[in-house]
């Protein structure tokens, strides 16, 4: 019997840190693809969203005439973790302001809500599940300002989510790629094999 090949995770490769990313994919075992196409979408079976500026990532996939096939794919199934602005990009709102989001995730986030780059923080985090904390990086970290019942959270700082998931997609305010922990990434691919 032949073993599966790796699975092929998709990281939205338009503005951001994708890059990171990519070699937290590969760490974890999986094939990381970078994404910038409606081709290149149809070829992965989980995306992560990554972190940088929501609103340039948002313009970015709407000029490659990106959103709706990237929320049809979502709303598919496709496994997705969106980080930091990935977490914006997957909110139905922001606060202030208008932006394309792609609205899968029932939840009003408030963009550097953490306060400016000079203010960013690590911090270890309780995750829902898991043995041990998280090292979790925020920089220019957004907040979630409100969210459906139907979103479990999975962590919180300060008594705010930062961690979020529900069925297939996970989001989280903060940058695990910046970390050498893998579970994060690892929980996205064990999402591909549940299918």
């Amino acid at each position: 019997m032949s073993e599966r090949a790796a699975p092929r995770v998709g990281v939205l490769a338009l503005q951001g840190d994708f890059r990171e990313h990519s070699r937290m994919i590969q760490a974890a075992g999986a094939e990381p693809t970078e994404v910038r196409t409606r081709t290149d979408l149809e070829s992965v079976e989980a995306l992560i969203i990554p972190g940088g500026e929501s609103t340039t990532i948002g313009r970015l996939a709407d000029l490659y005439d990106l959103i709706e096939p990237l929320r049809s794919r979502i709303e598919s199934g496709l496994p997705a973790l969106g980080t930091c602005a990935g977490m914006i990009f997957l909110a139905s709102a922001v606060t202030e302001g208008t932006q394309p989001l792609l609205g899968v995730l029932d939840m009003v986030v408030e963009r550097n809500a953490f306060g400016r780059q000079n203010e960013s923080f690590e911090c270890r985090l309780d995750v829902q599940g898991w043995d041990s904390p998280l090292q979790a990086v925020f920089i220019r970290a957004p907040l979630v300002d409100e969210i459906s019942p139907d979103i479990e959270v999975l962590a919180r700082h300060n008594g705010r989510p930062v961690l979020v998931g529900k069925e297939h997609i996970l989001a989280c305010a903060f940058h695990p790629e910046l970390t050498d922990d893998l579970r994060l990434h690892k929980m996205l691919i064990n999402l591909i094999q549940e299918q």
